[in-house]
């Protein structure tokens, strides 16, 4: 695989258009998640999450990483698919963290992509690394949109 700028733009492209298969996975995650730890989490919007993806995109260094993994993943079929099943949990894992940011986030995003694959389950037809992919896009750009009441308020613990 050999990736340009032209690429780059290919795969954002790619994940813009997965809004409509993303955000939903997003949000009953959010719910789920707010549900199970009993606070109250804000519904992402198909413009929030093109919004973030555009962000993670205008950090070139950030950008081509999430894109070679996207192209990756959308590439990734294993006959039988199950021999398959530790590389695309293991690339999910890793490009949900990195679109997440930094700790914590980074380690909730990989969190994340576990239950939010179980909430994706890809067509037929798409190769068995597009619904992990969708599973990783919904987790890390979940941690990246403000909505969480912890994520809104400052820290007990900073020191000044």
């Amino acid at each position: 695989m050999k990736l340009t700028a032209d690429r780059v733009a290919a795969e954002r492209d790619w994940i813009v258009a997965r809004a409509d298969r993303v955000v939903p996975v997003i949000n009953v995650v959010r719910d789920d998640l707010g549900e199970i730890f009993d606070t109250d989490v804000d519904p992402v919007t198909e413009a929030q999450y093109r919004e973030e993806v555009d962000a993670v995109f205008a950090d070139g260094d950030l950008a081509v990483n999430v894109a070679a993994m996207t192209a990756i993943l959308r590439d990734l079929d294993v006959e039988g698919d199950y021999p398959g099943f530790v590389v695309d949990e293991v690339l999910g894992r890793e490009l949900a963290g990195t679109i997440a940011g930094t700790q914590p986030l980074r380690t909730l995003g990989e969190a994340t992509f576990h239950y939010a694959d179980l909430q994706v389950h890809g067509d037929a037809e798409e190769n068995a690394g597009v619904d992990d992919l969708e599973a990783a896009l919904a987790a890390g750009f979940q941690e990246r949109i403000p909505g969480w009441n912890w994520t809104e308020r400052e820290s007990p613990f900073a020191l000044e």
